[in-house]
């Protein structure tokens, strides 16, 4: 096996080849990777997504050829945006997908995209371009993850990761950004003070030792939509983030990044 495609919802992306091991992320439906090894029925993946790196339990892939893998590569693909959508996989199967789901070997006449031979209407909503109000998209996604329980690895709205939201909500939006937030604050252009930011701009915030740990979706108002413990809305201004059950900060502010021009 060289080459795999989730043909499940979410698929668990784990540190170690093993089911107790920590789950690093998820791979969702349609997100096709490599397959670089295999051991003791696990596999050794990296996404062609992002890149990242893990062991997935191979009963949970679906094979693919080099020819579909390149077909894939080559073409164009559409996202997923309906929190959670049912595709029908036969006449008496339905597959559920969440939001940020690929849809491979985009048709869009037709609203269809395919893996393999095997071929799937799309009657949900989806992003095949960039939305023309970009910032209002990415806000409005972000907050259909309102209550979302916090979950180390996760990419779906059954359990997130600050950095996982941040990932999936612009990948709807049509924009590639790495997995973790420690990669995520390469990206862009910094900005110095709050009162500049724009709706879908980037807060980073790091720890004692200067590491990110962090990262959410600055809103109006002085306000971030980010997950911690849930996906939930605070304050936030040039000190880090101001709870405001607990009315403490719980994050420091290391910088503000804007992504999208």
């Amino acid at each position: 096996m060289n080459y795999g495609i989730s043909g499940l919802s979410i698929i668990p992306l784990r540190k170690e080849p093993s089911e107790k091991s920590e789950m690093t992320s998820q791979i969702l439906f349609g997100e096709h990777f490599e397959v670089h090894e295999q051991f003791m029925g696990w596999c050794r993946v990296t996404t062609e997504y992002d890149n990242y790196e893990g062991w997935v339990d191979q009963k949970m892939i679906t094979e693919i050829s080099d020819r579909s893998y390149q077909k894939i590569q080559n073409s164009p693909f559409a996202v997923c945006t309906d929190i959670f959508n049912i595709i029908p996989v036969d006449d008496e199967q339905n597959m559920m997908i969440v939001a940020g789901s690929s849809l491979p070997c985009w048709r869009p006449y037709k609203k269809e995209f395919s893996i393999d031979r095997e071929v799937y209407q799309m009657k949900g909503k989806f992003m095949y371009h960039q939305p023309e109000d970009i910032r209002k998209f990415i806000i409005q996604q972000a907050l259909m993850y309102f209550n979302v329980p916090y979950l180390w690895g996760g990419r779906s709205p059954f359990g997130v990761d600050c950095s996982g939201l941040v990932q999936v909500i612009y990948k709807q939006a049509g924009i590639k950004i790495p997995r973790d937030a420690s990669q995520q604050v390469h990206q862009g252009t910094a900005f110095s003070f709050v009162e500049e930011a724009m709706p879908g701009d980037l807060a980073f915030f790091d720890d004692e030792e200067g590491n990110i740990i962090h990262v959410g979706f600055i809103w109006e108002k002085n306000k971030i939509i980010h997950a911690s413990g849930k996906v939930r809305i605070d304050n936030v201004d040039q000190f880090g983030i101001f709870n405001v059950e607990t009315k403490r900060y719980s994050h420091k502010m290391r910088v503000m990044k804007r992504i999208v021009e």
